[in-house]
């Protein structure tokens, strides 16, 4: 005879990281379409000057087994959790990320830019904040996503924005790690993504076992935010 008791349901984890001057904003959309059929945690990328550091601290905050989807410098990040902690991830998500370390010319440009935004007045900071959007997100993104993504970048003070940029110049040849990958691994990527252009994600993707492409058309480089219907429908793909 049946007991009639009923076995609880666990709900799935889910361990989202932020990019480079980004916080939980970036994600919020996602978790609002994800509703409460996930446990979302956001990663703290705010305080450490390396991104190994930065994985750290998230393995730290994070359960023991869990999902977990990075995008950009988050994506990054996973690559780190990924090779400190294989045997704790159940799938993965990489968004609009890359693997390979920045040639010179990319690590000139990114301490040009720490430079620039030391000396810049708050004025001229919501300025460079205005014009880098066009190549950050796609031009059909509404206003109220720009909105969101200004009030991110006033929330993120100079010194967190040079910490992470000089972290992210620091970090190792990620390739490597992408051989630990677990067997439920998607790839994503925007396709009008002007930041990590397409051919660096489907690197990715070729070098990862099993791992699904996904393109997202009229998109940038901030999926979670830009189009969060579709990536919540894919992270749902993933965790099912």
């Amino acid at each position: 005879m049946p007991s009639g008791r009923v076995k609880a349901h666990m709900m799935e984890t889910l361990v989202m990281i932020p990019g480079l001057a980004s916080d939980r904003a970036v994600w919020e959309r996602t978790i609002a379409a994800l509703g409460d059929e996930v446990n979302c945690l956001v990663g703290d990328t705010l305080q450490d000057d390396s991104l190994t550091a930065m994985a750290r601290r998230i393995l730290d905050q994070a359960p023991q087994e869990f999902w977990l989807a990075g995008v950009s410098m988050g994506g990054m990040i996973a690559l780190e959790i990924l090779n400190l902690a294989p045997a704790r991830l159940k799938g993965l998500a990489l968004v609009d990320t890359r693997i390979r370390p920045d040639a010179p010319d990319e690590i000139s440009r990114r301490q040009a830019q720490n430079a620039a935004l030391s000396a810049a007045s708050p004025e001229e900071r919501r300025y460079m904040s205005v014009e880098g959007m066009k190549f950050l997100i796609h031009s059909s993104a509404t206003e109220d996503v720009r909105e969101e993504l200004l009030g991110m970048s006033k929330s993120i003070t100079v010194d967190i924005y040079v910490r992470q940029n000089t972290a992210v110049i620091e970090r190792r040849d990620l390739r490597p790690f992408v051989a630990n990958a677990p067997l439920r691994t998607k790839v994503i990527v925007g396709e009008e993504d002007m930041m990590t252009p397409m051919d660096q994600s489907r690197e990715i993707h070729d070098a990862i076992p099993h791992s699904e492409f996904h393109i997202i058309p009229d998109c940038g480089h901030l999926p979670p935010i830009e189009k969060p219907e579709v990536m919540a429908d894919l992270l749902r793909e993933l965790i099912s």
